[in-house]
């Protein structure tokens, strides 16, 4: 899905006004759909909340219930209260948090992990009855190797490091339309 830089600032700005409503500092957001008709259709996203470059908060949704920007909405407020490696926001964060939306592709099956391109794929890993995601932008923050990322989507599922060498997982890989708060206002300065 492409989303215009309009688009993409109406999801960032819904993002954090669905958290600031959690504190009475603004109202819940809505959306002109006859004027957006893209921000109606359903599509898995992430919303990622940092501080100072640091994870304050991730959580997301593979696939949608409900159209993309009822999902951010849903998903800024649950990476900010619930994600479950953090306590909730404090009102006192809430200017200092950055926001970062992840738009999901359609996942789809690889065969081989020489299929998995380093900055463009994330990856889902469906095995004995647990799932772990990482999205694409890991890859590149933490200057993964193919290796690593492998070895990454293991831990994040609950597996041992090395379980992808010793049994076949099924990965499925898929891409992301992504932009932060941070992106958006570097585009509209050097634009503007």
């Amino acid at each position: 899905m492409e989303l215009t830089d309009v688009e993409k600032m109406i999801l960032l700005k819904a993002a954090r006004d669905s958290i600031k409503a959690v504190f009475g500092e603004a109202e819940e957001p809505s959306v002109d759909f006859e004027k957006f008709p893209s921000l109606k259709v359903k599509a898995g996203a992430f919303v990622t909340l940092t501080i100072n470059g640091d994870l304050r908060g991730c959580i997301g949704y593979i696939f949608a219930e409900t159209n993309l920007f009822e999902t951010i909405c849903d998903a800024a407020k649950q990476a900010a209260f619930r994600d479950p490696r953090f306590l909730p926001l404090f009102r006192e964060e809430l200017n200092r948090i950055e926001i970062e939306i992840s738009v999901l592709s359609e996942p789809r099956r690889i065969n081989a992990f020489d299929e998995i391109e380093l900055g463009k794929h994330g990856l889902i890993l469906n095995h004995r009855g647990r799932r772990g995601l990482l999205l694409p932008q890991v890859a590149t923050e933490n200057k993964f190797n193919l290796d690593q990322f492998l070895s990454a989507i293991c831990e994040k599922a609950g597996f041992e490091t090395f379980l992808w060498q010793k049994e076949k997982l099924s990965i499925d890989v898929f891409t992301a339309d992504i932009f932060s708060e941070e992106g958006e206002r570097k585009k509209s300065y050097v634009s503007g």
